[in-house]
C-alpha cells in the first residue's frame, strides 16, 4: 500500500499544512465535497481569510458568498462560529484536545479526529 501511495499520491495543499486553522478549513470543506472542487476554493478561502481572526470578523452573508459553489452553505457559517468561539474562549487558537474540539459549534467526532 505504501509503495502504491508513493507512486500515485496527490499533492494536496492541506497535507503540508501545519496551522490548525488551515487543517480545520480543509476538514470542513471536504465534508460531502469532492477534492477537485475543494482545492481551488481552499486556496481562495485562505487568501481571503488567512486567520481565525479575519474569519471571525467577517459577516455570515459574506462567508456564505465566499464559500460558493461548494454547497452545504451551513458549513461556512459554522466555520465562522468556530472562529469566533476560538477567539473568545481559546485565545484565538484552535483547541488541541479532542474534548475541547468537540465543544466547538459544528465539530463532531469525525472532524475532531
Amino acid at each position: 500500500m505504501l509503495a502504491w501511495y508513493k507512486r500515485h499520491r496527490r499533492d494536496l495543499p492541506w497535507r503540508r499544512a501545519r496551522d490548525p486553522y488551515h487543517i480545520l478549513v480543509s476538514e470542513i470543506m471536504l465534508q460531502q465535497t469532492q477534492v477537485d472542487r475543494v482545492i481551488p476554493k481552499y486556496r481562495e478561502w485562505l487568501h481571503r481569510y488567512p486567520s481565525l481572526r479575519s474569519l471571525a470578523r467577517a459577516g455570515a452573508r459574506e462567508v456564505r458568498e465566499a464559500w460558493y459553489p461548494l454547497g452545504y452553505n451551513i458549513r461556512p457559517v459554522r466555520l465562522r462560529n468556530i472562529a469566533r468561539t476560538a477567539l473568545h474562549r481559546h485565545r484565538g487558537k484552535i483547541p488541541a484536545t479532542r474534548e475541547e474540539l468537540l465543544a466547538l459549534p459544528g465539530i463532531g467526532p469525525y472532524t475532531a479526529g
